[in-house]
């Protein structure tokens, strides 16, 4: 498969930012949004030439600001014909299905060359259903690629095919994502938020829950929901901020909608404290306040639950995670065990507890197996370890005894566990959960 034009449609933050990194990797763009309401002349592709403008000073956006050469700039009135001048169609409109069906069968399907792929960047909905509206010839070169964003510094695109999706379009677009676009690519399964954010919401909302029960302040518990338990700087409550409470009570309201039979599904409801910030439309960084409000030349202030107001930040770490800073993750992970009287340490345990045990049930519901899941939470999320490395760094049999000393049931599975990675002679090797035996790692030949 030769990919060398691509079609991106939709203007928005994804849209943009897919069309600069494919930019950023040498191709070239056409990248097409709707018509402003009024809009005449040069101004009826505004929407793209904005996007355009905000990315050549975004830090997410070109490499260097002459790549802004390789954009066209178009709308689907007047250009959707040129979609026929592209290899490679990506969809990047607002999750909506009826808008994705009326834009693929309006704009797309009439002008798509028999040798082009079709794709969507959902990021939860089901590639069967937006598929479902496809002629069975579409559907053989459609799937979906969800890039994270920004999608110039995030690593992860999941990719996941429809029933009909060729074999070899599968393999070529996975490895065009790959070596070209230098992503990490996961294949997931037709699950609503597909991999990383099923078990990454699920996480962050089981956070919110134990931050009420354990009476926590939030800098309390970001300030052991990052590095000292191997994920990212921003902790748990930071990185609320970063994505939107919105967009998170979005991706939690479609886990639980779509599925009735998740044994965990009350997790995704909101809690107190969550729609007391929604309530005031506190979202985060994009409302200019969330869980933390940025002070200009001054520190932060923090969302105070008692008071229902912000207070200055205090900025203290217990000391078992301050003692931790030097050491690996794994050790890190296993300071957090030994921490004891502890209400941070009971709080990083509880949320780490509830999230793997939550990761393992999944599997192979939302992916194959555990090297895709890992994989998606570290190129994803940014976690140091995944969850089945978290498991093994902290001690299967070990984790297994607490969580059932908090009378939690741990699935049988589970307990007949000792590792689920091991290296041997001929490299690395994963527990494959439906053989009970451990294969190699997958690896790119290169």
């Amino acid at each position: 498969m030769r990919i060398d034009k691509v079609a991106v449609l939709g203007a928005g933050v994804m849209g943009g930012g897919i069309a600069a990194h494919l930019a950023n990797c040498g191709l070239d763009v056409l990248l097409l949004d709707r018509v402003p309401d009024g809009a005449a002349g040069a101004d009826r592709s505004n929407l793209a030439a904005r996007a355009l403008e905000a990315l050549r000073k975004a830090r997410g956006g070109f490499y260097v600001p002459a790549i802004a050469r390789r954009v066209e700039l178009g709308n689907f009135d007047d250009d959707a014909h040129r979609i026929a001048e592209c290899d490679w169609v990506i969809e990047v409109v607002v999750e909506d299905l009826v808008v994705k069906h009326d834009l693929l069968a309006r704009r797309v399907v009439p002008h798509l060359r028999s040798d082009a792929v079709l794709s969507s960047n959902t990021s939860g909905l089901s590639v069967r259903a937006i598929a479902s509206r496809l002629p069975e010839e579409v559907r053989r070169r459609f799937l979906v690629t969800h890039f994270f964003n920004p999608p110039r510094l995030m690593r992860l695109v999941e990719v996941v095919p429809c029933d009909e999706t060729s074999p070899e379009v599968l393999a070529d677009v996975s490895d065009l994502l790959r070596r070209r676009l230098g992503k990490a690519v996961v294949r997931a399964k037709d699950t609503p938020n597909f991999v990383a954010n099923r078990i990454g919401v699920f996480s962050m909302c089981d956070g919110f829950r134990h931050l009420e029960e354990l009476g926590l302040s939030i800098e309390e518990a970001d300030a052991v929901a990052g590095p000292p338990t191997a994920r990212p700087a921003t902790g748990l409550f930071r990185l609320a901020d970063l994505v939107g409470l919105d967009t998170i009570l979005h991706v939690a309201e479609n886990s639980y909608r779509n599925q009735p039979g998740d044994e965990a599904r009350e997790t995704f409801r909101a809690t107190a404290l969550v729609g007391a910030l929604v309530r005031r439309r506190l979202l985060g960084d994009k409302a200019g306040g969330g869980f933390y409000k940025r002070q200009p030349g001054a520190a932060p202030l923090v969302w105070d639950p008692r008071r229902q107001d912000y207070a200055p930040a205090a900025g203290a770490a217990p000391a078992w995670a301050s003692a931790s800073r030097k050491l690996d993750a794994a050790d890190r992970l296993r300071a957090m065990m030994a921490a004891k009287d502890d209400r941070t340490a009971e709080f990083a345990w509880r949320n780490l507890r509830d999230t793997l045990l939550y990761a393992f049930l999944r599997v192979p519901e939302i992916a194959d197996d555990v090297v895709a899941v890992d994989e998606a939470m570290r190129s994803g999320f940014g976690w140091e370890l995944g969850p089945f490395e978290m498991l093994d760094a902290i001690g299967v049999p070990a984790f297994v005894a607490r969580a059932e000393r908090d009378g939690l049931r741990v699935p049988a599975a589970l307990r007949r566990v000792e590792r689920f990675y091991r290296d041997a002679d001929g490299g690395r090797r994963f527990l494959d959960l439906g053989a009970r035996k451990y294969r190699p790692v997958p690896a790119p030949p290169e």
